[in-house]
């Protein structure tokens, strides 16, 4: 897409304005209620589908926008910055990219379409295991090829959003890992109709400190079609590897929204309450974390930004996305901590929603990825140190 710099603002605002204006319909009232009832908010799941916001990284000819990763970003950041939750949701954007990206084209017509309609949802990843953890080459499901179809049997942990979708997105070993050259193949890549295999499904929510739909995934049995497969068997590591690197950004993006709501908020609140005869926010001890934790939000918003250029040019972004993450959930999470200091005991009100979104917000310091593991990946991947597990 090629517009100017002064074009592509222009743009990116008018997203803005439109998902602030979607969200407006959905106030702090409405996620409240969800998180006290621990539920799924399909209202504004199925609005924000039919409004496309969901399907801008789909091309055109699938029904999709065809928009970049730097629009998405801005759609989930403003989903966070009104006071929601896009975690209820952004797997919608980013599971289907190694469909779009290592997809045959028959399975493109076949599925992306109705993915951009909303017909379907692929909102589920299967890919963590509870005896593997981050280390994914070691994960144990096994999908054994019979005829025209693979029999799977496994389990999966903190798969969100698998009770809410049509689909799944699941890697599991086609060769077991004793049997292969270099422990990252051997893994392969399917798409996994929960729907007709439901009764070798069993789903199992687990109970956490924020409403994120996350459940444990028994599989014992499921069939999935040989034309389920996607791109070659024993390559799918490397087709979940360039996913991460689309799920890093996005999920930076959402933190990104996370920050400024805390900021929004706090300066609202510091400029407000008055105490001792003057506005708290007069108050250096409250005016300066707030005014730090920005600070930290705009660079981690600048990277993250790079990142999303750099993904849709085509460029290698693993350490931008990486990076990106990591600086933006650590900005946000001196942003709810400032939050939680200048509301002092409201804070802890959910009323006054900052407590819902201080634990949320901690959420992606571990989720998607450990920060301690992008720490590790740029020591050795970017700085050349040595490898350090």
């Amino acid at each position: 897409m090629s517009t100017t710099k002064t074009e592509v603002n222009t743009e990116h605002e008018m997203i803005r304005k439109s998902v602030r204006s979607l969200c407006e319909r959905y106030p702090e009232t409405y996620w409240r209620k969800l998180d006290e009832d621990d539920s799924y908010p399909t209202e504004f799941v199925q609005a924000l589908t039919q409004e496309g916001w969901l399907s801008v990284l789909i091309p055109e000819e699938y029904g999709g926008a065809g928009l970049g990763m730097a629009e998405a970003g801005i759609i989930l950041e403003e989903i966070n910055r009104s006071g929601g939750n896009a975690g209820a949701c952004h797997a919608q954007m980013y599971t289907m990219g190694a469909l779009l990206r290592h997809g045959n084209e028959e399975q493109k017509q076949r599925f992306l379409p109705k993915i951009a309609s909303g017909e379907l949802r692929l909102q589920a990843f299967g890919i963590t295991e509870p005896t593997a953890g981050s280390d994914t080459t070691s994960i144990q499901t096994f999908a054994e090829k019979k005829g025209d179809r693979y029999i799977v049997h496994g389990q999966k942990i903190w798969t969100s959003r698998a009770e809410h979708s049509d689909l799944m997105m699941l890697l599991a070993r086609t060769t077991p890992k004793d049997q292969v050259a270099k422990k990252t193949d051997g893994l392969s890549l399917f798409i996994l109709d929960m729907k007709d295999q439901a009764d070798k499904i069993d789903i199992r929510p687990i109970d956490t400190m924020i409403n994120h739909a996350t459940t444990e995934v028994f599989i014992e049995g499921a069939e999935i079609p040989v034309e389920n497969l996607i791109g070659e068997e024993g390559k799918g590591f490397r087709y979940v590897l360039g996913g991460m690197n689309a799920e890093r950004i996005l999920i930076a993006s959402e933190s990104i929204g996370d920050g400024m709501y805390f900021v929004d908020k706090s300066v609202q609140y510091a400029n407000e309450r008055v105490v001792f005869g003057r506005p708290i926010g007069q108050n250096q001890g409250v005016q300066f974390p707030i005014s730090r934790a920005y600070m930290d939000i705009q660079a981690a918003a600048l990277m993250r930004d790079k990142a999303a250029a750099m993904f849709d040019n085509g460029e290698n972004c693993g350490a931008e996305a990486n990076m990106a993450k990591y600086l933006a959930s650590e900005a946000t999470w001196r942003a709810a901590n400032a939050a939680m200091d200048t509301y002092g005991g409201y804070g802890f009100a959910a009323e006054y929603n900052i407590e819902r979104k201080f634990r949320e917000a901690r959420l992606f310091i571990v989720a998607p990825v450990t920060n301690n593991l992008v720490v590790s990946y740029v020591g050795q991947h970017v700085l050349g140190l040595p490898r350090s597990f």
